[in-house]
C-alpha cells in the first residue's frame, strides 16, 4: 500500500507531499493540481508495464495523456529534471526523469542518470501501483452506450476494465466475465441474499435507484448491450428491458465505479476521479458507504471529487464506525485540499484534520465553504 507520494517539478507541483491512507481524498478548485497527483501514479505504472525499466516516462499514455515535456515540467523549475518518491509498506521508490536535450515539444522524458530506479519486476509486483490489481476509473469515463468493447485479453489476462484514459471502456465485460465470483463478505449489501460479483452489483445499484435490475447481453464481435429491468407491482412483475441510453446516465455512470470496488481483494489500488457525478446526494451518500466499507476492509481507493456530500458522507462514515465499527476509521483517511501559490504558480496541499465525531475544524478557505457563503446572503449577515 502506498503511505507517502512526493511531486517535484510536475506540471503545478513545484514540490508536494502526499500522506496516502486506505482512504485518500483529494479536493479544491480547479487547475490547481489534484488530478496530477493521481496521473503520476498512472505514468509511473504505464512506464512499468512497457517494460521500460523506467528508461523513460512516456507523456502521450494510454491512461493519460500530458503532452509534451513542456507540458510536463514545472514552469519555474531551475533545471530540467521531475522526480517522484513513493513510500510503500515495503520500499521507498525513487523516480527522476529529465529532459536531457532541451527539446520541449517531445513526448518522452528519460531517466535522470544519478537517480537508481528499483525496476525488479520480483520486487515491484508486490506493489498495487503496479500489479493487476489497480484500476483507474476517470472523469471521463463513458456513459451509456448501444454497446460495450470485448477484449479477452484486457479483461482475462491483465483483469482489466479500462485502457484508455479510464474510461471503463471494458467494464460490462469485465463484470459478466466475473458475475460468478464471491465479493468479500463486509463489501456485501445485506438486501441481497447472494453474494456473487452480479448481485451485489445490482443489490448496490438498487441504493442509487430502487428497483433497478442489470441485463448484460453479449452480442458477439459487437461486445455487450448493457439493459435495465425495473421492479413493478404488475402482474409480469417487471418493466421490459430498457436500453441504458433510455434509463437514467447515473446508473451507467456509477457502475464502473461499483463494479472496481466489489471485485477488489485488500491490497487492490483503485483511482477514481469523480465519483459523484450525475448522483442524486442520496446515491453520493450510498456509494460513499461502499467506498468507506472497501477502504475499511484494506482496499487502497484514491478519489478526486468537487463534491461536498462526498466529504460529508465520508465524516458519517468516520462517525459511524467510532459508534458502532461500521464504515471507516478516521485513521485511514485523509483528505487533503489543494489551492495554488499565485505568485510561483504551484500547488498547496493541505491535510484536513478530521476530529472525533467526524468533525473538522480551522479547514481552509475554499474547502466546500459554499454552502456557508449562499446561506450568510440570503440571511441577509
Amino acid at each position: 500500500m502506498i503511505k507517502k507520494l512526493r511531486i517535484k517539478n510536475f506540471k503545478t507541483h513545484k514540490d508536494t507531499l502526499l500522506e496516502y491512507s486506505n482512504l485518500t481524498v483529494l479536493c479544491g478548485s480547479n487547475g490547481v493540481g489534484k488530478s496530477s497527483a493521481i496521473h503520476v501514479l498512472l505514468l509511473l505504472r504505464e512506464s512499468y508495464l512497457k517494460n521500460s525499466n523506467f528508461e523513460y516516462l512516456d507523456l502521450k499514455s494510454n491512461p493519460v495523456t500530458v503532452g509534451t515535456a513542456k507540458d510536463a515540467l514545472y514552469q519555474f523549475s531551475k533545471d530540467n529534471k521531475i522526480s517522484f518518491e513513493i513510500l510503500t509498506d515495503n520500499h521507498n521508490l525513487l523516480y527522476s526523469f529529465e529532459n536531457k536535450d532541451s527539446d520541449s515539444e517531445k513526448t518522452l522524458i528519460y531517466k535522470s542518470l544519478d537517480t537508481i530506479h528499483i525496476s525488479q519486476k520480483e520486487i515491484l509486483e508486490k506493489e498495487n501501483i503496479f500489479n493487476k490489481y489497480c484500476q483507474f476509473i476517470s472523469a471521463a469515463r463513458l456513459g451509456p452506450q448501444v454497446s460495450y468493447k470485448k477484449d479477452d485479453v484486457v479483461v482475462d489476462i491483465h483483469n482489466q476494465i479500462s485502457v484508455l484514459e479510464g474510461q471503463a471502456e471494458y467494464f460490462v465485460h469485465f463484470l459478466d466475465r466475473n458475475k460468478n465470483k464471491d465479493v468479500m463478505e463486509n463489501l456485501c449489501n445485506k438486501n441481497s441474499k447472494s453474494n456473487d460479483l452480479f448481485s451485489q452489483t445490482t443489490a448496490w445499484e438498487r441504493e442509487i435507484s430502487e428497483g433497478v435490475n442489470i441485463v448484460v447481453q453479449d452480442v458477439g464481435n459487437l461486445g455487450y448491450e448493457l439493459k435495465y429491468q425495473f421492479n413493478t407491482e404488475s402482474r409480469e412483475g417487471k418493466t421490459n428491458p430498457f436500453r441504458a441510453s433510455n434509463v437514467g446516465f447515473g446508473i451507467t455512470y456509477v457502475m464502473p465505479i461499483i463494479v472496481a470496488i466489489l471485485s477488489s481483494q485488500p491490497d487492490a489500488l483503485l483511482l477514481i476521479e469523480n465519483p459523484e457525478a450525475h448522483l442524486h446526494p442520496n446515491g453520493q451518500a450510498k456509494l460513499v458507504e461502499l467506498i468507506c466499507l472497501a477502504a475499511q476492509a484494506g482496499i487502497q481507493i484514491v478519489i478526486e471529487t468537487h463534491s461536498d456530500h462526498i466529504i460529508n458522507g465520508i465524516l458519517v462514515q468516520c462517525k459511524k464506525f467510532e459508534e458502532v465499527q461500521k464504515g471507516i476509521s478516521k485513521n485511514n483517511v485523509s483528505i487533503y485540499h489543494f489551492d495554488r501559490n499565485e505568485i510561483e504558480h504551484c500547488s498547496i496541499a493541505t491535510k484536513i484534520n478530521i476530529e472525533d465525531n467526524g468533525k473538522v475544524r480551522y479547514t481552509p478557505e475554499g474547502f466546500f465553504d459554499q454552502f456557508t457563503i449562499d446561506r450568510k446572503y440570503l440571511m441577509g449577515f
